[in-house]
Order: structure tokens, then C-alpha cells, then sequence
């Protein structure tokens, strides 16, 4: 038999009573349908993760620029009063050429997942006294591709490449809060 939802424990917090399940189960199902209406329009999903880069790259860029004002006597006011203003030029840039931004960051994405792969290969091959080892290989190899892939058709394929990843990931992340709200229900049960 399982153990009861003690009162004040995370489990009861995140229950929140008989019906704090469907919360979960709701914005696990909204999610899915926000990654569904992203997959519809590849190169309208694509520009707006470029514009959400852009904005958050702006934030950081005042940000950044506000604390290097607020900091002036420090040795590193200079490199951070830069640094900010790098970052408010690229969020710029991405709102002033979103497509030319999503090809930057799609050769950035292919070459990061290239990067990644080849380590898990390499991961892989160092452990192989170590059980399982062969799926980290295989990790590899897929990351490793899955880069190539995108490599091979850039800058063509740029124009939807993030928009899938972006609606793979909300379609991830949405059955992820179904699960979570429909185990959570169980627990409610008992």
C-alpha cells in the first residue's frame, strides 16, 4: 500500500487539493496545442523564437549596460558597458533581419549539436567498461547527424528549423504536465 500525502509535503502543495491535478493536465493539453499550431507554420514559429531571442537579448543588453553605469568604478565597467551594448546590437539585428538572425542561429544550433554529439562520442568510447555505455554512443551518433543534417541544407532549411524545435519541444513539455497532472490524480486517490 502507498504512503499517504503527508500534509505541508510537495506532493500535497503540488495536489492542491482534489482538483489541483487538473491543473496540470490543462497546461499539459494547452502546451500541446500551442506545439501543434507551432508545427502548422514551421517559418512562423522560426520567427518568433527569433524575436523572443531578440527580446530577451535586449533585456540582458539594458541590463548588462544599466549595472556597468552603476558600477563604474569597477575594473571591469568597460568590458561590461561593451558587452551590453554587443547584446543590445544583436537584438536589434534580430528584429531588423529576423531571417538572416534565424540562419545565424541555425548554423550556431547545427554546429553546437555537432559539437555536443562528437563529445558523447567520445564519452561513450572512454566508458566502455561501464554498462550502457553503447546507448551514449548512440546518443552521439544521433546528436552528431542530427547536425550534419541541418549543416548540410544551411542556410535553405534555416527558415524552419528552430520553428520545429520549438514546437517539438511545447509538445514535449505539454505531455510532460499530462503525465504529471494524471499521476498526481492517483495520488489524490489513495
Amino acid at each position: 500500500m502507498a504512503d499517504p500525502i503527508r500534509p505541508g509535503s510537495l506532493q500535497a502543495r503540488l495536489v492542491g487539493g482534489p482538483s489541483g491535478w487538473v491543473w496540470f493536465a490543462v497546461l499539459g493539453a494547452a502546451l500541446i496545442i500551442l506545439g501543434l499550431i507551432a508545427g502548422a507554420n514551421l517559418f512562423a514559429s522560426s520567427i518568433v523564437t527569433i524575436f523572443y531571442i531578440g527580446i530577451l537579448m535586449l533585456v540582458a543588453g539594458i541590463a548588462e549596460i544599466i549595472h556597468a553605469i552603476g558600477v563604474k568604478e569597477w575594473r571591469g565597467f568597460l568590458f561590461s558597458l561593451i558587452s551590453g551594448l554587443f547584446y543590445c546590437a544583436a537584438g536589434f539585428f534580430a528584429f531588423y533581419d529576423p531571417t538572416r538572425a534565424d540562419a545565424a542561429l541555425t548554423l550556431l544550433l547545427a554546429i553546437a549539436l555537432i559539437a555536443a554529439g562528437l563529445l558523447r562520442l567520445i564519452v561513450g568510447f572512454a566508458s566502455r567498461q561501464q554498462k550502457g555505455w553503447g546507448w551514449i554512443v548512440a546518443g552521439g551518433v544521433v546528436t552528431t547527424l542530427l547536425g550534419l543534417m541541418i549543416l548540410a541544407r544551411w542556410p535553405f532549411d534555416s527558415l524552419w528549423v528552430l520553428g520545429l524545435f520549438l514546437s517539438i519541444d511545447l509538445m514535449f513539455q505539454g505531455w510532460t504536465f499530462v503525465i504529471v497532472g494524471f499521476g498526481l490524480r492517483a495520488l489524490t486517490r489513495r
